[in-house]
Parts: C-alpha cells; sequence; structure tokens
C-alpha cells in the first residue's frame, strides 16, 4: 500500500476512486448555488437552469454515470496483480481527463469536450487490460 496525499493508507489508484467519488458534488453545487434554488424542488431547478450552471449540471451527471466504471476498472486491475505503477498512472490520467472535460463543459468547448472524454474512457479500458 502507498501513502496517497501523505495521510491515507491506500494505493494512488484507489484514491483517485475516492477522488471520483466526491467529484461530482463540485458540480452540483455550482449547478445549484443561486438565489432562485429551491431545495424542496431541486430537480425542477435543475431541468430549467441555462448557461454554466446547466452545464455544471451535466458534468455532475455524467460524472455520476462514469464513476462506476473507472471505480470496477481500478479494482479489477488490482485483483489481476497489474504493475501498481500502470495502475496508477492510468488512474492519474483518468482524473486529469476528468478535470479537463469538466473545464471543457463549463467553457462549452464540446468537441474538445468528445476528445477528453474519449481519452478517459481509454483509460477505464487500459485498466483492464494491463500487465
Amino acid at each position: 500500500m502507498n501513502l496517497f496525499l501523505g495521510i491515507i493508507n491506500m494505493t494512488i489508484a484507489y484514491g483517485c476512486v475516492l477522488l471520483m467519488i466526491i467529484f461530482p458534488y463540485f458540480f452540483t453545487v455550482l449547478a445549484k448555488i443561486s438565489p432562485l434554488f429551491n431545495n424542496h424542488t431541486p430537480r425542477e431547478y435543475l431541468e430549467h437552469t441555462t448557461g454554466w450552471r446547466k452545464r455544471a449540471h451535466w458534468v455532475q451527471l455524467n460524472s455520476f454515470e462514469i464513476t462506476p466504471a473507472f471505480a470496477t476498472g481500478v479494482i479489477i486491475a488490482h485483483q489481476l496483480h497489474a504493475t501498481q505503477s500502470s495502475i496508477d498512472t492510468l488512474a492519474i490520467t483518468f482524473v486529469l481527463t476528468r478535470c479537463l472535460y469538466a473545464a471543457c463543459y463549463l467553457s462549452n468547448k464540446a468537441s474538445f469536450r468528445s476528445i477528453i472524454w474519449l481519452i478517459g474512457f481509454g483509460c477505464i479500458i487500459g485498466l483492464f487490460f494491463i500487465d
């Protein structure tokens, strides 16, 4: 086991999974931070948002959708005793692509966002095949 961020006894890749579990909630807050937000009807509010708030909501949704596949890939790579540095490299690369993906989404850069998404998805697939 490695020390993730110097405080938690887990591999870097498992730490990346933890970060990706938390990641979508940052965009949940971004999407909902408004004086118009009504916690009694949050989904209705999100359906009617526009601009960067709407895109923040979409980042949160996509992040919730892709994180289980990433976590599964990391766990399977560990179970198959892949080289830890290879697992960590793919995991870090995935996290970086998700950050870039979110930035592209918020800034409405659709084509670049799709390319970044594909690279991140490639990291997930790679976790299933590394040695």
